[in-house]
């Protein structure tokens, strides 16, 4: 491998895709560290361009040359669900390591085929549930860990997955259509829960709700009426590890309202997170929080060095602390990001929540 991390980024669409607005950026912030030598799109054209507007040196139409290239050593997978097994296949194939964008596979199965080929080939597969990362999580973490609100005993959650509402744009189109395993279970509430369960402890068993209210939604570019088969609506309580008690609602569209609320309330105190939507991966948080001697709630400043980057807002936030901690696993042989291990234990929850809502029966995610 080259001194610096030489990246291809699968999946890009100047100043619109993921992979512009948070990869590219993310990866700038990170200069010591890495380079982006290559992208791929599925039209020369369109690559050509991309390429130029970021001062990429290669350009693809195929994802293949991108994989197989030898100035690739990081695959960075950053298009829709239904291509992932596909392209993270192809690039753990040719021996690169990857950074594939959650949800793994369109399910569980696919999650286990492409964590055990990783695992297999001997390369470095980051998941990307960046929100684990998010500064103020982590200070988040730390504070519970210090006893700043004493045991934790319950946490609820609200929020809005924005999309699945009464309206969707174009790119977004496809997670009208369930088949394509992007829904606001396995996209907004795996996102929380993971952040969830990597402070507070993993599901241990649940009881879930899971409806479809909405039957249509309005694509705004031409206000045609799309059926929805995703459900707007997601439902659950249960216990984490440790016995903490935990409930969740998360509703299709936006709301007049705070977008997410998420209260840890503990033995001596609470903390609260905040944001204007329910994807807490890439919106920025707010926090309060109030301990033993404290009367109420009282916003608290995230310290500076929780911030691994000079990003300190905005999409590229979390994913450039993905990468930072990614650059170790690559050269040291470290676990700090998320791994795909990881995703397969995320896509059991989502499992365990389907298969409670069919049949109205608690179930654990260890038993997916």
């Amino acid at each position: 491998m080259s001194e610096k991390i030489r990246v291809g980024i699968i999946g890009m669409q100047p100043d619109r895709s993921w992979g512009a607005i948070a990869h590219i950026p993310a990866l700038a912030a990170l200069s010591n560290d890495y380079v982006v030598t290559a992208l791929s799109t599925t039209r020369q054209e369109s690559a050509d361009a991309a390429a130029a507007r970021y001062g990429v040196p290669h350009a693809f139409d195929n994802h293949h040359a991108l994989v197989t290239s030898p100035d690739v050593d990081l695959v960075a997978v950053t298009v829709k669900v239904p291509h992932h097994l596909e392209l993270v296949t192809a690039a753990i194939e040719a021996g690169k390591h990857v950074y594939c964008e959650w949800p793994l596979g369109n399910g569980i199965a696919e999650a286990r085929q492409m964590a055990a080929l990783a695992k297999s080939k001997g390369v470095k597969a980051a998941i990307g549930l960046q929100a684990r990362q998010a500064p103020v999580l982590r200070y988040v973490a730390d504070l519970i860990g210090q006893g700043f609100i004493g045991d934790v005993l319950s946490t609820s959650l609200i929020g809005t997955g924005m999309n699945w509402g009464e309206y969707v744009d174009r790119p977004n189109a496809y997670t009208a259509d369930k088949a394509n395993g992007a829904t606001v279970l396995t996209i907004p509430v795996s996102h929380t829960m993971d952040a969830v369960c990597n402070i507070l402890g993993e599901v241990e068993s649940l009881v879930a709700i899971a409806v479809n209210r909405r039957k249509h939604t309005i694509l705004v570019e031409t206000g045609e009426a799309l059926p929805l088969t995703s459900e707007d609506q997601i439902v659950f309580a249960g216990t984490l590890s440790g016995g903490v008690v935990a409930s969740l609602h998360y509703r299709g569209g936006m709301s007049k309202g705070p977008g997410l609320i998420w209260e840890i309330n503990g033995s001596k105190g609470d903390l609260r997170l905040g944001a204007y939507g329910g994807h807490i991966q890439l919106l920025d948080l707010t926090l309060e929080g109030a301990g033993a001697d404290d009367q109420q709630l009282k916003p608290l400043s995230v310290p500076d060095h929780y911030y691994s980057t000079a990003i300190r807002d905005g999409v590229a936030l979390n994913v450039a602390e993905v990468y930072a901690r990614f650059a170790s696993d690559i050269r040291d042989g470290t676990s700090r990001c998320a791994t795909f291990d990881d995703a397969v234990v995320r896509h059991q929850m989502v499992e365990a929540i389907e298969r409670s809502a069919q049949t109205g029966n608690r179930v654990s995610p260890s038993d997916c």
